[in-house]
């Protein structure tokens, strides 16, 4: 278990540049996952298909918060993510913002609750069930899942959760371990 005493504390201008390019790289990847999205939605998985694609939009989020170790680098990182992809014609223009905002709460809460003193494992499975929640409760009231079945309803929160806890989870991990032995980042 890897576990950190301390938040660096301020922002420093290295960290302000690596939020930029994780905040680039993922609207980038997020305006062309947008194109995932659809596919599934053309299927008859159109009612899973939020849910399955979603861990991807989550991923600059905690990856912003492994990386630089700060509070708040959750919710700036996905919501910086969130406007270079409404800065890219993002089909769903402006409430990007709010998605990448609910997104990085929901994150920053997984975190929050170590005290922002563990950024690695299990730093990231709370960060996936904070933003699993966060963004569930969500669309419960914006995407009308209100109206589901509650079989429909466990299964999407699983499908979420599994999506989310993937991307946003192990690929993030992963990354991180990539970027620790790099040496990019001290």
């Amino acid at each position: 278990m890897q576990t950190v005493n301390h938040t660096k504390k301020g922002w420093s201008v290295k960290d302000v540049i690596f939020l930029a390019i994780i905040a680039i790289f993922f609207g980038i990847i997020y305006q062309v996952w947008s194109f995932a999205y659809y596919a599934v939605a053309a299927t008859p998985l159109k009612p899973y298909a939020n849910d399955l694609t979603l861990g991807v939009w989550i991923m600059a989020g905690p990856l912003a918060g492994v990386l630089l170790k700060k509070a708040g680098a959750s919710v700036i990182g996905e919501l910086l993510a969130a406007a270079v992809e409404m800065l890219l014609f993002s089909s769903w223009g402006a409430s990007t913002l709010i998605s990448g905002f609910i997104q990085g709460i929901g994150n920053e809460l997984g975190f929050a609750v170590t005290g922002y003193k563990n950024w690695g494992k299990l730093g990231l499975l709370l960060s996936t069930i904070g933003s699993t929640i966060v963004t569930f409760i969500w669309d419960w009231f914006q995407s009308g899942y209100s109206e589901y079945q509650v079989g429909l309803l466990i299964s999407l929160f699983v499908i979420r959760f599994i999506s989310i806890g993937f991307f946003a989870g192990i690929l993030v991990y992963w990354i991180k371990k990539l970027t620790d032995q790099s040496g990019l980042i001290k």
